[in-house]
């Protein structure tokens, strides 16, 4: 089993390689579409500005590489610009008379810049850059063994609207979505960077390893049924 990391040219992939070595994955850095439609699980990192990052994607054929990996039952984490990516468009280096680049439409909305001031007015520096704590109130998987209120690095300057899939939030001028998931299936998104989050990002990065080791066991075992449902019975 192995973990691709999307590599769309924008920056220093690394850390986050480093990371999830350090959680115990076999990782693979590529910019090829193919191999990232066939990926086990699927790592799409955080540089860049969006419509830059989503031209690129674009370009190299990427875009629906990620789409038909997920498709087929991949897990994703994005990681801040790569859980932007995953809502269907942003405003991020927009340009002013075209429509807005699109993103993976794994979830509705649009991203859009934090707000400057909080709704008292006052006035809050962005971009948001530091440690924040990170609340939620249901269990998930991606932050087993982690805390409600524990903090992450963040640096961003822009911030993915509320849904259905939030299942994080943090608070910044305004209170956003730092953790997200589609519902029901395994592809997930972080607002901060677990791969400079210390203790409790490596935490994470292993609890995403996890799941996709159990995706691909699972994904094999329906193989295996398929290919002899009879002795699978017996």
């Amino acid at each position: 089993m192995s973990i691709v990391i999307v590599d769309y040219h924008k920056g220093n992939l690394l850390s986050v390689e480093r990371g999830l070595v350090g959680a115990g994955a076999d990782v693979v850095v590529t910019d090829k579409a193919d191999v990232i439609r066939a990926a086990d699980a699927v790592v799409l990192p955080g540089v860049g500005a969006f419509a830059d990052a989503a031209a690129s994607m674009e370009e190299m054929g990427q875009m629906e590489a990620v789409r038909a990996a997920v498709a087929g039952g991949a897990p994703f984490l994005g990681i801040c610009l790569g859980m932007h990516l995953m809502f269907e468009a942003g405003t991020e280096h927009a340009p002013a008379d075209g429509p807005l680049p699109r993103g993976l439409g794994f979830i509705e909305g649009v991203v859009d810049a934090m707000p400057r001031t909080d709704a008292a007015g006052l006035a809050y520096k962005v971009p948001h850059v530091g440690w924040n704590s990170v609340e939620f109130s249901e269990p998930n998987s991606l932050f087993d063994g982690i805390a409600p209120g524990e903090f992450f690095y963040f640096t961003h300057s822009f911030v993915a609207p509320p849904s259905v899939a939030t299942i994080a939030e943090t608070v910044h001028s305004v209170t956003f979505p730092c953790a997200v998931q589609v519902p029901g299936r395994p592809v997930f998104g972080v607002q901060f960077h677990p791969e400079k989050s210390s203790d409790a990002g490596a935490r994470l990065l292993a609890n995403f390893a996890t799941i996709a080791r159990a995706a691909r066991a699972g994904s094999a075992h329906a193989d295996k049924v398929a290919e002899n449902p009879v002795a699978s019975k017996e």
